[in-house]
Order: C-alpha cells, then structure tokens, then sequence
C-alpha cells in the first residue's frame, strides 16, 4: 500500500519518526510529506532515512512529477500525525498553500488525522468546528490523548502512542468483513449471499440510536433502558456497505463510533431535541433509520427545583403529555412536500402480553406511521435491551412490497451486529428497486 504520512509542526514531531518505521516494517511504501516548519523538529534527513524516499515540502520541487497532485491520486491512504490546530483549520477551508494541504486537496483516499496541541487550542471553538467540519466530510479525526504535554502543562492535546495510531492505520487498511446481504425468508434463519453483498456507495444514510431523557427536575428525568447498541451497528454497518452516515445519539450506554471516516455523531438529549437534529439530517439524505428509543411522553411541567418530599406524606402528582411522533412526521412530510429520505425505516419496540401479538401490533404500526420498513424488536427487562443478542422482524409496506416483489417480514436471531446487516441490506436493496421503478 502506498501511505502518504503528513507531519505538521508540532513537539509530537518526533513520535511519528516511530510511526514511519512501523509502517514500513507492514511493508508500505510510506511518502514523508512535512510542513516546512516541521523540519525545525525533525529534519529532512530523518525522514528520508526511515522512509527511504525522497522528502520535500514544497509544491516547487518535483515539479516535473506534479507532485502537489500525483502523491494525493496515487495514496491508498493519507495520515496526518501530528496535526496541528494550524492543519486542521487549513485543511477545514481547503487551503492549498504547500505540499501537504495540496495533497490533502487532491486525494480521494481514506485519510486520517491525529491532532496534537495544547488543551487551550483543542478546546478552542475554532478547533472544535475545523473537526467537526471535517468529520462530515468523511476525514476520520482522531481524539488526542490526556496526559502530559510540553513544558508543566497536562489535558487534553497529547499526540496518542504510536502503535495506537498504528493500529488504525492498519483498521483503515483492512476491508471491512462481510455484511449481510439480503436473502428471502421465513422464520429465524438467514443466510449470507456473498455475490450479493449491499451497496450504500454514494449514498447518506441518517440512524437514531439510544434514548431520549425527558427533564422532570434538574435531577429526575424519564429515560428508557435503550443503550443504543443496535443503532451504533446499523450506522457501522451501512458505513461498511459504503454509505456516509450521519449519526444522531440520544442517551447510551455504549460508546458511539467516534473517529469514523464516513460517520459523523451528534448528541442529543430529549424527543424534540431527536426531532430538530432527525429534521436537519434528513434533508437530501437518501434513507433514514429510526432506531433510536423516543419517550412517548414528557412532564408537562419542568419543577426549576428538586421535587422533594412532605411532611404531610402527600405523593406528587406528575402530568405527561406527549412528545412529537417524530417518525410519523416526517413521512407525512415527505408525502405532502415530495421532500425527505426515500426509504425511511422505524422499529418497533413491542412487550406483548395478554392477548397483544407482538407481530400483529408491529403490522399495525407500519400502516400508522406510513413507513417504508418496520423493524420489529419484542423487548422486555431481559430482553434485548443493553443486551448483545436480539431478534428482529423486517416488515414492509405495501408500496415497498410491490417495488421488492416480496411480501414475507425477512426475520433473523444472532448478535445486534448481524442484524444491522441484515436490516441495512433490506435498505439498500430497496432503495435499488426504488431507483428502478
């Protein structure tokens, strides 16, 4: 693999001299490209004997090999370590004033940024929107280490070890295992079709995922036991299948995939909250998957202070009203404007109980949000939630049913990870057949 390394000026300067020769001992060819104010840290020298080619950081030298454009078309991947809050912010306008912003410009390839800076600046507001921009455009951004930094100072802003930064090159270098391509079928198993794996290439794909926490107090809220395990997998899955994927996560106990190239994340915390973030993303994105636990209800009314218990012994008294169907809204947006995902798929979280079929309320649900795809989860205290195993039923809409020529629920039972493939193979094929008709 040919690995374009950047090295802008920074004290860190000198631990990716160790990133170079990791890279080279995989048996990469590994191109040097400094900052001109890198070399006052580690020289030119340096560079060329661990990389073993030519070092320059000017768009002046080389000039017959074009190489401000032949180094970025020719990079399998681009690493930048350490990059300063300066890179980032020039990299963040598309700044092409030397060697390494050019090539940042011109290369198509996966590229990876690790940041190293004091606290100050990589909590600044400026560098925190440089990320944030790049972050939606794909550039996977590293977060700095906690630790010591130059001189007394210690936070944020450490340049992480080298063989961690190694390691993700070598993620990044790695095809993504298979995902999990749609098969027809009925009952609980499901077979993968490997001359049939998904594509989401060149496609936006927004996912919901954890609970949504509705204020009682500035201590109490209604939450939900969502840890936001299955919707972190669909985003992971859908990036692996190609898609550039926008994230949005309520409250969770797992971590979100952050530092993905093609997944950037925004938190939210309450239903409206869910609702103006799903909104936003939403438009020009080409599916949307509401995986994300919303509280039906809210208080009607917030205490600005703690409710505390009487004397008397009297229990409060706790009015709900309810939060926007969220869901529901934005199909009926997209019938009444012609604006919004083709393919928008809900889930459907279902207890059962008594004489309440699980499947048969989830059938109900597709016809009364209008959804094109219903993800049906039968969920309880042990079931499902914070939990890595699941089962779910795909179920689709007539219109969608007509389009995939396929009236079954397509059903699976296995880990969250296998069942985000599944249900983001059921998306991309049905946007296939949407673009067909």
């Amino acid at each position: 693999m040919r690995i374009v390394l950047g090295v802008s000026a920074g004290i860190a300067a000198y631990k990716a001299v160790h990133l170079a020769r990791l890279l080279k001992e995989d048996g990469h060819q590994v191109d040097v490209i400094p900052t001109s104010a890198s070399l006052e840290f580690v020289g030119r020298a340096t560079w060329e004997a661990i990389s073993g080619r030519p070092v320059t950081s000017s768009v002046f030298e080389g000039v017959d090999e074009v190489r401000h454009v032949r180094l970025g078309q020719e990079a399998d991947l681009v690493v930048v370590a350490p990059a300063t809050a300066d890179l980032l912010a020039r990299a963040r306008m598309g700044a092409a004033d030397d060697l390494l912003t050019s090539t940042l410009l011109v290369s198509r390839a996966p590229t990876l940024l690790v940041p190293a800076m004091h606290t100050e600046m990589w909590q600044h507001p400026a560098t925190i929107d440089s990320v944030n921009v790049l972050r939606t455009r794909g550039i996977e951004v590293m977060d700095p280490a906690e630790g010591r930094l130059t001189g007394k100072d210690s936070g944020p802003g450490r340049l992480p070890e080298p063989e961690e930064i190694h390691a993700r090159v070598r993620e990044l270098l790695t095809p993504p295992g298979p995902t999990f391509a749609y098969a027809p079928l009925t009952g609980t198993h499901y077979a993968p079709d490997a001359d049939a794996q998904p594509s989401l290439q060149g496609r936006t794909v927004v996912v919901t995922a954890g609970g949504t926490r509705e204020p009682l107090d500035p201590v109490r809220y209604l939450g939900n036991r969502s840890s936001g395990k299955q919707g972190f997998a669909l985003a992971e899955q859908a990036a692996a299948a190609g898609a550039q994927v926008h994230l949005v996560a309520g409250i969770t106990e797992a971590e979100p995939p952050t530092g993905h190239a093609r997944i950037s994340v925004e938190r939210i915390e309450t239903a409206e909250e869910l609702q103006e973030a799903v909104r936003r993303r939403s438009a020009g994105a080409d599916a949307l998957i509401m995986a994300a636990a919303v509280a039906d209800f809210r208080p009607a009314d917030y205490a600005q202070a703690k409710i505390k218990k009487t004397d008397d012994g009297q229990n409060p008294v706790i009015t709900l009203e309810r939060n926007p169907d969220i869901l529901a809204d934005l199909v009926e947006h997209r019938r009444s404007s012609g604006e919004g995902p083709p393919v928008i798929v809900g889930f459907a979280a279902e207890t059962g109980g008594g004489d309440d079929d699980p499947m048969k309320l989830a059938q109900q649900k597709l016809q009364r949000k209008g959804c094109d795809l219903l993800v049906l989860n039968q969920v309880g205290e042990n079931l499902v939630f914070g939990r890595d195993e699941t089962e779910i039923h795909v179920l689709a809409s007539a219109a969608a049913q007509s389009a995939l020529g396929e009236s079954e629920p397509v059903s699976w039972r296995g880990t969250k990870a296998e069942a985000a493939g599944v249900v983001v193979a059921r998306t991309a094929q049905l946007l296939d057949a949407s673009s067909r008709s």
